[in-house]
């Protein structure tokens, strides 16, 4: 990564602005998943000990621009006290930058860390408006973008601070995600096999364009194989299709052959009735092959053959990039083909990292992140990623 980093810049006795991904999951004012604020605790701590004045920012959830208490972060500011040790003084301006921002900033010694108020209690922050750019940078003098899932959005506090705030650098969570996922795309170790599931084929339709180009095998499972196998011409039942996605599945399948790729479809289907409700809920299912799913059966699942010809094509990898499941994951009998692929993924002499969102829960959820090299904070920030495209946040922050 050609990107300043920060241990490329001196922040003793400097108030550096930094931006992290706080938006974690609260229920009953208690924080449930605290992988995002783990994930931020090596950054905090380094600028501490270098002897910044450290002013943390984040958003979450979608307040739209009003001071929702329920999306407020203070849970956030007790569990990172909590962590780091020391009093992280949370200024709960419901403008973001007021009087108690202002006050609290003033105050501060170096090593010292301030939590601002949700950056999306104010409307301008997602229209990335210059006023509330500048209300954010006048509070520091450098600026640290450690927030890989919102470095997609170009926000006030992902790209619009870094006009008035220098130098401008990469935390270490961004730094690490740049480097798994750039190195996987841009420079792997082949065979480079890339998965994707999930339902929808329009959410990943440049995804697959470009993972084309750079893997050397394409397996695709969840929601979105039924619009290929029906572009193959096989009766796929109820199970969710695009059809307006068919000639362009068709297109990629011809892509891959002109490519010389392996593109890899389910052999195999889980079938049932209807999807399962609530999604947890016991249901019957039965295995068929692919082209021969039933007119009112839908597939829920990649099959046992399926599993099977995933795995082994995961076991001959050097690098493999995973986004999204293979079936509902969120029911006890569906989720028997996204455990394969964890297991696959685990077993393999390979790099093995999961691109946030979905396959990232079912990761978590079903137990194997620790056997993965690495899983990404930003579902939506790594499909950009490997879709080719540049990303706002990244972008904004100078090169060394």
């Amino acid at each position: 990564m050609n990107k300043k980093t920060i241990d490329d810049i001196s922040v003793k006795g400097k108030k550096v602005l930094v931006r992290c991904d706080f938006n974690v999951p609260i229920k009953d004012g208690k924080i449930t998943d605290e992988t995002r604020i783990k994930g931020a605790l090596p950054t905090i701590k380094k600028l501490m000990a270098d002897g910044a004045k450290v002013i943390l920012c984040s958003h979450m959830g979608k307040p739209k621009g009003e001071p929702k208490p329920e999306l407020s972060l203070a849970p956030v500011a007790k569990r990172l006290s909590e962590h780091l040790g020391v009093d992280v003084v949370f200024a709960a301006d419901d403008n973001v930058v007021g009087e108690q921002a202002k006050a609290a900033v003033a105050n501060m010694k170096d090593g010292d860390v301030v939590l601002l108020q949700n950056t999306r209690y104010r409307a301008e922050e997602t229209k990335n408006e210059d006023n509330f750019s500048k209300e954010l940078a006048s509070l520091a003098e450098v600026f640290v973008n450690d927030a890989f899932g919102s470095a997609h959005r170009a926000h006030c506090s992902t790209v619009g601070v870094t006009q008035y705030l220098s130098p401008c650098a990469a935390g270490y969570l961004l730094g690490k995600e740049l480097d798994f996922l750039g190195n996987a795309i841009d420079n792997p170790v082949r065979p480079l096999v890339a998965i994707l599931g999930g339902a929808k084929v329009a959410d990943k339709l440049n995804v697959i364009s470009n993972l084309l180009e750079k893997c050397d095998t394409l397996i695709i499972g969840g929601g979105m194989a039924y619009t290929f196998l029906k572009a193959k011409g096989y009766e796929v039942g109820t199970s969710l299709v695009d059809d307006e996605k068919i000639d362009y599945c068709k297109q990629m399948i011809e892509k891959a052959e002109k490519l010389g790729k392996k593109l890899l479809l389910p052999v195999d289907t889980t079938i049932a009735k209807a999807f399962p409700d609530p999604i947890d809920a016991p249901i019957e299912v039965s295995v068929v092959d692919s082209d021969k799913i039933p007119a009112d059966m839908m597939g829920l699942d990649i099959g046992p053959k399926t599993m099977e010809l995933f795995a082994e094509a995961a076991k001959t990898a050097k690098t493999v990039v995973w986004n999204g499941p293979m079936g509902v994951f969120e029911n006890p009998v569906l989720k028997k083909g996204t455990v394969a692929v964890c297991e696959a993924l685990a077993a393999a002499d390979a790099t093995t990292i999961i691109g946030g969102g979905d396959s990232a829960t079912a990761a978590i959820n079903l137990g194997y992140a620790d056997k993965m090299t690495h899983i990404s904070t930003g579902g939506g920030a790594s499909l950009e990623y490997l879709e080719g495209k540049g990303l706002p946040g990244i972008d904004a922050i100078q090169d060394k």
